[in-house]
């Protein structure tokens, strides 16, 4: 009926039918720009040299949108175009044309086909010598990581890896890669914890250490036990694929959190 009410209004002009309803679709745009947008689908890729890879979240506002084919099929035509163009940011992926669009734009017409608050609300990406992805099934969570080796052994073990990611929800690779504030705040966390349970004030900065190892153990990608083998950490699984394999950087998007 929109397609219909364009045509009408247009006089049957086809080009200034099309203005009609991408304004429509910008109109709609701006109206929905205060609602929640929680649900979507999430997706990662990666080039045929597994060099390069992409993770994206486009977010909507209901669970069946987020399994509309239309909004899947942007959803992956956006990731293609990332691993074709290897922007560096999402503004440089808002700025990519497909036919002659830009993704930004074609956001927008996506909003207006289907009446929904519909966002690019995340991009990374990753180059390194070797990068590996994983998809949960449902696409609601996705995980991007690069590791300083490549070949099949390594790609495999990759998998293994970005499946831990997706699991374990590690905030960093290893416990020098925490950020100061977070360390920090654990240090007070444990010292608070070991007060309420009436340790004595001289031993909380001994125990709040302690507490912080073991964040660090949980929290760590390579300090984490292997979820295939928990008599291994991930850090002793990859030296096993290969002595100096480690992970250069990872990505973990999921809808919801």
């Amino acid at each position: 009926m929109d397609c219909k009410n364009a045509l009408v209004e247009s006089e049957g002009d086809f080009e200034k039918a099309i203005e009609i309803l991408r304004k429509k679709g910008q109109k709609l745009a701006v109206k929905r720009a205060d609602r929640e947008a929680n649900e979507g689908y999430v997706i990662a890729a990666v080039d045929d040299t597994n060099t390069f890879g992409a993770v994206i979240m486009m977010n909507c506002e209901t669970d069946f949108v987020a399994k509309n084919d239309d909004f899947v099929s942007a959803s992956k035509s956006f990731a293609d175009a990332a691993i074709a163009f290897k922007p560096k940011n999402i503004d440089e992926l808002n700025a990519l044309m497909i036919d002659g669009r830009s993704i930004a734009d074609r956001v927008t017409d996506l909003v207006g086909k289907i009446g929904e608050k519909i966002t690019l609300t995340h991009y990374d990406c990753i180059e390194a010598p070797c990068v590996v992805m994983y998809n949960h099934y449902n696409h609601r969570i996705s995980t991007l990581a690069g590791l300083t080796e490549g070949g099949e052994k390594v790609i495999e073990a990759g998998k293994d890896v970005t499946m831990q990611i997706a699991s374990m929800k590690p905030i960093a690779i290893d416990k020098d890669d925490v950020s100061a504030e977070t360390i920090a705040k654990e240090i007070e966390i444990g010292k608070e914890q070991a007060r309420q349970e009436g340790k004595p004030e001289e031993m909380l900065e001994k125990i709040a250490q302690g507490k912080l190892n073991k964040f660090y153990k949980e929290s760590t990608l390579v300090n984490q036990d292997y979820i295939k083998d928990g008599s291994m950490t991930v850090a002793q699984y990859l030296k096993s694929v290969s002595p100096n394999l480690n992970v250069t950087k990872f990505y973990r998007l999921a809808l919801g959190e």
